[in-house]
């Protein structure tokens, strides 16, 4: 199985990132599937001007990141919140591709430096995500006060409490990715 993990920030100090290293930490440390960090931080993608299918003469950085959506079994979208929705680098990648987009398992990893652990942008990218056709799957990982309980490597403060919510959380997205390989067959 192989999972793509979006970090999708790409603001300078962003925390978000913190996450997409734990999840790649902890899936590759409990065996769970192959990963990769797509961090829209190092593509610097042009602002959103037509979809890929549309573009003459596509980027090559572009291709790369359709390459690993189009690879991937499933995708951890980890995303911030900023003043209740998500990041422009986000929503452009979600643009930029669409085809690619559908029937694709997608979990949600939200960050905040408040106390509600992004629970505003959940609506609004959800609410993108199933116009496009993606499978987002039902469970989610909110992070509230994500200063307090991570570090800069991915380190969990509260290890085996977030260790715990990560099984669960994983558990769902494996399963979902499971069950769409059971249909196409």
């Amino acid at each position: 199985m192989n999972i793509a993990i979006l970090s999708s920030s790409i603001r300078s100090g962003r925390k978000s990132h913190y996450l997409a290293l734990y999840f790649k930490n902890y899936i590759e440390e409990n065996k769970l599937a192959e990963t990769k960090i797509l961090d829209l931080n190092e593509y610097k993608f042009p602002l959103f001007e037509e979809r890929l299918k549309f573009l003459d003469k596509p980027d090559q950085k572009v291709q790369e990141f359709t390459s690993e959506i189009v690879q991937s079994d499933a995708v951890i979208i980890v995303t911030p919140e900023y003043n209740g929705g998500y990041p422009a680098s986000l929503k452009n990648v979600i643009d930029l591709l669409h085809a690619e987009w559908k029937r694709k398992p997608i979990a949600m990893v939200t960050v905040s430096s408040g106390l509600f652990g992004g629970a505003q942008v959940t609506t609004s990218l959800l609410f993108t995500l199933w116009k496009i056709g993606a499978w987002v799957i039902p469970a989610s990982f909110p992070v509230p006060k994500v200063n307090d309980n991570f570090n800069e490597k991915g380190e969990a403060i509260d290890k085996e409490g977030t260790d715990k919510r990560a099984k669960i959380f994983l558990e769902e997205l494996i399963w979902c990715v499971n069950a769409g390989n059971k249909m196409k067959s």
